[in-house]
């Protein structure tokens, strides 16, 4: 299904064309000139009429099923039942959980990308090159932060290399600039990424569910954090935000190395 053309408002537009008459919509228009914003409500009317609500309903059971095995396979109740069954397979299993959590990843975006609808919303003008910008500030983010991060753990080849067994990641606690601002800085690159897009009915269905599953997500990786890190991660819970920064709710560089270097169960680190 091909998309309907995105409207464009100019100033001008607004008068002679009927829409006199109603300073609140004229009004409504000046400011999508401005936010560079295609109007959404009269687009979710489109989306309604035109788009199958099927689609939508399979595009969202196809994400649920991936959130479910990735959840699933993560989980530390996986890696247990693994280690008292088959313990020989453990070190290929991060290997493993990446391969087929990639693998998994081809349905639900082959199902978004395969059939598209009309835009719900577009960025244009200014407010194209502000969505595009955070965007690529966010990849520029997530690509700095590598640095403080053990690629060979995350990725599994560590463990398989060394034919490590253990069931918990062993990567130690680590604080990058960027996790002194908040907690899983990924998630929150990540959902700039997603909504500084252009919408239309799969994408804004897809970026919905991403969001919820990135919100469980986080708490269900801090379940294991503090599993792994006991009170020192509790601290650090207490002290940063977990995906939306707060200025006034942050570590300072002295703040997040006296707290890595703090000792299991002592107090905060000292401002």
């Amino acid at each position: 299904m091909g998309r309907d053309p995105a409207p464009r408002w100019a100033l001008d537009q607004t008068k002679g064309q009927g829409l006199a008459g109603s300073r609140s919509l004229a009004e409504s228009q000046l400011v999508s000139v401005r936010l560079g914003v295609v109007p959404i409500a009269r687009n979710l009317t489109i989306m309604a009429e035109s788009f199958p609500i099927q689609r939508l309903v399979l595009i969202a059971s196809a994400w649920l099923i991936y959130f479910l095995f990735h959840s699933l396979l993560a989980s530390l109740w996986a890696k247990g039942l693994v280690a008292r069954h088959r313990p020989h397979w453990l070190p290929a299993y991060r290997l493993a959980f990446n391969a087929l959590a990639l693998a998994l990843l081809i349905p639900p975006l082959w199902l978004t990308y395969g059939e598209r609808g009309p835009w719900l919303w577009q960025w244009t003008g200014p407010a194209a090159w502000l969505a595009n910008g955070l965007a690529l500030l966010a990849i520029l983010g997530v690509l700095y932060s590598l640095r403080w991060y053990q690629g060979e753990e995350f990725l599994g080849l560590r463990q398989w290399r060394g034919r490590i067994r253990a069931v918990a990641d062993q990567e130690p606690f680590h604080l990058s600039p960027l996790h002194r601002w908040v907690r899983h800085p990924w998630y929150s690159l990540g959902l700039i990424m997603i909504w500084t897009r252009d919408m239309d009915p799969p994408l804004l269905v897809t970026a919905l569910l991403v969001t919820l599953y990135l919100v469980l997500g986080s708490w269900l990786e801090e379940a294991k954090l503090i599993a792994l890190h006991g009170d020192r991660y509790r601290r650090y819970r207490r002290l940063v935000p977990g995906l939306v920064p707060r200025p006034w709710h942050h570590l300072t560089e002295a703040q997040g190395r006296a707290l890595l270097e703090a000792e299991e169960g002592k107090g905060p680190p000292r401002p």
